[in-house]
């Protein structure tokens, strides 16, 4: 049990409340399945990061999930989120870290869509992806539409090295706005992305952006959970001792941040797509200034999708979603992603 577990909902005798292993590209990972009723259809969520698995197995039983609510939406789905390897529960010395590759997640997704369509009887499942997990999302969409009902990308990623830019570019006029000299001379010496030179170049770069909360929106009458808030699930989780929390915190960052990722991560051009064969919907906070939403909506626009697309705007919601604004993309995914199958 966690430090101080507590439930937002419990799933009835008949329903699904489970934490199961599986293996994945020869890996052993942790997929948490939640449903009221295993008889409706799947919904696959892919949580960011890397490294940062929420929704995950963390979510159980726990209704905001930073970029979505669930309580409602387990009566809906029988929803999966799945700590990618290296990631929460996923967390093992024994991953060896050269398997920590953009491919191998992908892969990894692909093979937990066969499982779940085998084991629940199904031919297709929903996908969801928040920032990191958008790039293995619409990947998985764009390679293998055959096997989804419809793919949902919230804060949509498309080009990793294009939106570092925009962030250096914010991140530069915040800066100089402020007077903070510290922080100008610092982006001096990291200098114009990408950033691939040292694990510590890329990570250097988004602690700046942290410092000016680039993933959080708050006003005087808009309050937001924070980065605390997002620890108090941890704090809260039925399945997470404070050994998973420092494995979480410390150890599987250390064994997923490698040069060999972000490397992968200068090359990810997903904005070259120009066509999707499959339903697809952009969730994106207007205030989200860590994973710009410009792209994403130029994107959209040029997109040729016969099967049906939609972009929605979240005003009071940055990078880490407002708890409101996280319920009504649950709304939305119950009432028009699923309602339009």
């Amino acid at each position: 049990m966690g430090l101080f577990s507590k439930r937002d909902f419990v799933i009835p005798d008949g329903g699904i409340d489970s934490v199961e292993k599986v293996t994945l590209g020869g890996v052993d990972q942790a997929v948490l399945i939640q449903a009221m009723d295993p008889s409706k259809p799947v919904l696959l969520f892919v949580h960011g990061g890397p490294c940062m698995p929420v929704p995950g197995v963390v979510s159980r039983g726990q209704d905001y999930a930073v970029s979505i609510a669930t309580k409602e939406l387990v009566k809906h789905f029988v929803v999966v989120f799945w700590d990618q390897r290296g990631a929460g529960k996923s967390f093992s010395k024994k991953t060896p870290a050269k398997t920590i590759r953009v491919e191998q997640f992908i892969s990894d997704c692909k093979e937990l869509i066969d499982l779940l369509t085998f084991r629940f009887k199904k031919k297709k499942v929903y996908l969801a992806g928040h920032s990191w997990g958008s790039i293995i999302g619409l990947s998985i969409a764009s390679k293998y539409p055959e096997k989804l009902h419809a793919y949902v990308g919230i804060s949509q990623i498309l080009n990793w090295t294009d939106n570092d830019k925009r962030c250096f570019d914010w991140l530069k006029i915040k800066a100089q706005t402020a007077n903070d000299q510290k922080t100008l001379k610092k982006l001096e010496v990291l200098g114009q992305p990408p950033y691939v030179k040292t694990v510590k170049q890329w990570t250097d770069f988004r602690q700046l952006l942290l410092k000016y909360n680039s993933m959080i929106y708050e006003t005087n009458e808009i309050k937001h959970p924070g980065m605390v808030g997002g620890l108090k699930l941890f704090l809260r989780s039925s399945d997470y001792t404070i050994k998973d929390i420092f494995e979480t915190f410390y150890s599987a960052y250390k064994l997923t941040y490698t040069k060999e990722l972000v490397e992968d991560f200068a090359k990810i051009d997903l904005d070259k797509l120009d066509s999707l064969d499959v339903p697809v919907y952009f969730l994106h906070g207007k205030q989200d200034f860590h994973v710009s939403g410009e792209p994403v909506e130029t994107f959209f626009q040029q997109l040729n999708a016969p099967a049906g697309k939609e972009m929605v705007w979240y005003e009071n919601s940055s990078h880490m979603f407002h708890p409101e604004d996280a319920k009504k993309i649950e709304g939305f995914i119950i009432n028009s992603v699923k309602a339009d199958r």
